[in-house]
């Protein structure tokens, strides 16, 4: 059963589809989300709150998409070629993680903005744990991390730094394709070119 917490997330996800996030109110929030306007500030402190969330949880799920990619069965080439797609499909299916990994933000989208200084134990936990999406860059970096530690497991060691130009490689074909689709009647998805590049070019 969805926390408080999951219903909220769900319902602001819901306004952002028909509402740039200035039109978004608390109060619509928390009615559409069953819980009380209380409940609402209870769990993310105010709408910047609600929308460090909001972005954190978009990071968290395309990582953890990222995983899944990596964890796939095939060499390296494919396993890179799947975390392109998922990539591609992550960008053109939600517009915060199209803002995460490339760091345009409309002025329809709530933005990742850092929360004022505080005494840490009179946060809540959670919203400790909403204080600031990565940045493009950051980002970039998890998902190397990630690949480095699932790519190397059981095999024999990659040269770390051609793996993560590998990897980088991998990520930006992946953007490119999600921003400017390929023509129609062409190859629209970025996995052939990413395995044909590890092949000619392999990360270790």
């Amino acid at each position: 059963m969805p926390t408080a917490r999951d219903a909220l997330l769900d319902a602001a996800h819901s306004a952002l589809a028909t509402l740039p996030w200035s039109a978004v109110r608390m109060v619509d929030v928390a009615s559409a989300a069953g819980v009380s306007r209380q409940t609402l500030y209870n769990e993310f402190g105010s709408k910047d709150g609600l929308a460090r969330a909001l972005v954190r949880g978009a990071a968290d799920s395309y990582l953890a998409g990222v995983e899944r990619a990596l964890g796939s069965a095939g060499g390296t080439g494919d396993r890179l070629a799947a975390t392109a797609a998922w990539t591609v499909r992550a960008v053109r299916a939600n517009a915060l993680v199209r803002g995460l990994l490339t760091g345009c933000w409309s002025e329809r989208l709530p933005r990742p903005v850092r929360p004022p200084a505080q005494t840490a134990s009179l946060v809540p936990a959670q919203r400790r744990a909403d204080a600031g999406a990565p940045t493009p860059a950051e980002l970039l970096g998890q998902v190397g991390a990630r690949a480095a530690a699932a790519l190397d497991e059981g095999r024999p060691p990659h040269d770390p730094r051609a793996l993560a130009a590998t990897c980088e490689i991998a990520l930006r074909l992946a953007l490119s394709y999600a921003l400017v689709p390929a023509p129609p009647g062409t190859e629209g998805e970025p996995a052939p070119l990413v395995r044909e590049a590890v092949e000619r070019r392999p990360p270790g």
